[in-house]
Formats: C-alpha cells, sequence, structure tokens
C-alpha cells in the first residue's frame, strides 16, 4: 500500500500547536489502516512538507484537510509538493468535499437537540465561488434532512457575512465548518457572532469530531483523485467524482 500523508493549512501565528493537532488526527487515522505509513504536514510550518516527504518516500498519497476544492487543491497544494521534491505523489479530494463528511454535519446538528435556527460558519474566499458552494450545500442539506426552519451558511470572509446576521435566538446553534481548532474557530467566529447579537451555542468545528478519523481512512482507501476543474458544488458534483 502507497504511504499518504494528511496535510493541512497550519496556523502561521503558531504552527507548532496546529502540527500538534494534526499528529494526533493522523495517529487515529493510522489506527484505522495498520500496517499503512502515515505521515503529517502544515503548510505554515517550515520545511516540515519536506520532511515528511523524505520520511515517506515517492508514490504516496495526499488528502488535503481542507474544507473546499479550487485553487488550493489543483494548483497551490501540488506547487509546494513539486518544490517539496514530491515524486510521484497523488492528491485525493480535500475533505469538505466528500458527502460523508457532509453526512457527519447532519448527524452533529441532528444530535444537538431541538434547536431554532442552524448557522454553518465558513471561511468563504472572495477569489472563487467553490468555498461557498460547498458551505451552502451543506447548509441545504442540513436543513432538507432535519427540517429546520432557518439553516444557513455565513461567512468570515464574504457575504453573507457572520456579524450582519440578524433575529438569531437563544435556541440557536453554530456549527463551524472548518477542519480544526485556530484563529478563525476560537477567535474569528465568536467575536462575529457576539457582534451579530447570538447567544446561542457554538458547537466544536466539524473536523474535531471523533468519528472523523474512521472518513478520512475510508476516503483514503477509496483513492478519488482531486477535481481538475474550477467547478461549482452544486452544478459540477459528478464531475469531481
Amino acid at each position: 500500500m502507497p504511504p499518504f500523508m494528511i496535510v493541512a493549512h497550519g496556523q502561521p501565528s503558531d504552527p507548532d500547536r496546529a502540527e500538534a493537532e494534526l499528529r494526533v488526527l493522523g495517529a487515529a487515522v493510522a489506527g484505522h489502516l495498520p500496517g499503512r505509513q502515515v505521515q503529517t504536514a502544515t503548510l505554515a510550518a517550515p520545511g516540515r512538507l519536506a520532511a515528511a516527504l523524505a520520511e515517506l518516500g515517492p508514490g504516496g498519497h495526499v488528502y488535503p484537510l481542507f474544507m473546499a476544492g479550487g485553487w488550493f487543491t489543483r494548483v497551490h497544494l501540488p506547487g509546494r509538493l513539486a518544490l517539496a521534491g514530491a515524486q510521484g505523489w497523488r492528491v485525493l479530494e480535500p475533505m469538505g468535499c466528500d458527502p460523508d463528511v457532509h453526512e457527519l454535519a447532519v448527524k452533529i446538528v441532528a444530535e444537538a437537540g431541538d434547536v431554532g435556527s442552524v448557522i454553518l460558519a465558513a471561511h468563504g474566499s472572495g477569489q472563487s465561488p467553490v468555498p461557498a458552494d460547498i458551505a451552502n450545500h451543506v447548509a441545504g442539506l442540513i436543513g432538507a434532512r432535519l427540517g429546520r426552519a432557518r439553516c444557513e451558511a455565513a461567512f468570515i470572509d464574504q457575504a453573507p457575512r457572520l456579524a450582519d446576521l440578524k433575529e438569531l435566538g437563544a435556541e440557536a446553534i453554530c456549527l463551524p465548518f472548518f477542519a480544526a481548532s485556530g484563529g478563525h474557530v476560537n477567535i474569528d467566529i465568536p467575536e462575529a457572532l457576539a457582534e451579530a447579537g447570538f447567544g446561542g451555542r457554538i458547537l466544536p468545528a466539524l473536523g474535531l469530531d471523533a468519528r472523523l478519523p474512521a472518513l478520512i481512512a475510508a476516503a483514503v482507501l477509496a483513492d478519488k483523485p482531486v477535481c481538475a476543474a474550477e467547478c461549482a458544488w452544486r452544478r459540477s458534483y459528478t464531475v469531481c467524482r
């Protein structure tokens, strides 16, 4: 079996902490894949990607712990791999594009109990519609499956912004559509929701759920390559597969 590596953005302001958290996730995923070499690396930690590649050798698979496809998975990550000396490595579909991860988001909200409004907090992008397309798809899926009157995505980096949300009651919940903790989850989302007058619960980030390692292991075994197209999620779902 080829080795594989989980790659995340990391935290430029605190790269060591993000690296440590990712190693814990990697160990949990490895527990579902006995006998397979597993490494982790964040792009923010200087030299870490090259060190992991040197340890694993050629011909492995990269699982991007990103919440959307697009430029990062099609251009930036392959470029970073090449600069780090990767030979024969294959980039798989990112976490945020996995339908099983979308289903996990539905389960998390269902397990939160009888709640009011549901806000899916995502990063968004001023450069590409793809991150918002995926977040809106997941919010729509949650609303349709659970019959919530209000279930919507709101963003840090584009409209509709979290800080501009209105009429959020005390029974509302927010699920951060993020792969890990960090400044966006721990600081930006709570501050933006406080500005909006949010009085409900903020759940842990989706990527921190204990069921995620098994889903990552299944995705690695499925060996789905990253989508080659700059595509909107709903229109091109089958193309991405």
